[in-house]
Parts: C-alpha cells; structure tokens; sequence
C-alpha cells in the first residue's frame, strides 16, 4: 500500500477563513441599515410642540388620534365604540410598560378628552402625552 506523506517542511494550517463571514456580515449590516428606516411605519400624526421635555413612546400600548379622527391602538385602527368598547382588555394585556396618547394637533380637543375618558374608565391613571420638541428660534 502506497501511503501519502505530506512534505515534511510545511506545517498544518488548521485555520478558519473567517474573510467570507465577513463579508456576508458586512453585506447584511448594510441591507439592515438600508431598510430599518424604512420599516418604522405607523400612524401618521403632526404632534404639538411643547416647552416642557415631552414623553417619547418608547414601549407600551400608544393610542394615536390623526388629523380625521381616527383613533389607533399601535397601529390597528378602531371606531370609537370599538375602541371603548376594547381597551380595557388592551390596557390590562400590554399596558404594563406604559401607555401613551399621541394625538394631532388638529383633532377638536373634544375628541382628545373622550378617548381619555375611555381610558380612565378603563382604570387608566397614568397616561403619557407625547409631543414634539419646541423650536427655539430667536
């Protein structure tokens, strides 16, 4: 039997070539950067500029109000008798980490006090109001 040495002078390389994985990881960085902005998507709402440092909605269960007066939970959209008529359950499933109104700046005040009547009959005492930073300009 013919048995294959290796040469005696070249040591074994065990390495892993780690250029590839790189590359592909580099590759899925890039597609990530590219589309992450992209897949913020929502409830289109202007928010009212305030001097106070307003709340973000960071986590937790946000109602939105557009400018038509149509109320969302995240971004599922509810009739009023809907929404009063579900978010006691919403509130008690995800609204551990907060909850927070996001209301535009030109829905009637009324509408905004009706939904918050919802939620404090809902048993609801802690509601965050998001706004929009205040420009300075002077």
């Amino acid at each position: 039997m013919a048995r294959r040495h290796r040469s005696r002078g070249l040591p074994l390389n065990a390495d892993i070539n780690v250029v590839s994985l790189i590359d592909v990881m580099m590759l899925l960085m890039v597609i990530f950067m590219i589309t992450a902005p992209m897949m913020q998507g929502g409830v289109d709402v202007a928010l009212p500029q305030a001097q106070a440092r307003p709340l973000e909605a960071k986590s937790g269960l946000v109602v939105s109000i557009d400018r038509a007066g149509e109320i969302y939970v995240d971004e599922n959209r509810f009739t009023y008798p809907e929404f009063r008529a579900s978010f006691k359950a919403l509130a008690s499933r995800r609204g551990q980490q907060g909850i927070y109104l996001r209301a535009d700046q030109g829905v009637p005040y009324g509408t905004v006090v009706r939904v918050l009547a919802v939620m404090r009959a809902a048993g609801v005492g802690d509601v965050g109001l998001v706004a929009e930073p205040e420009d300075v300009r002077r």
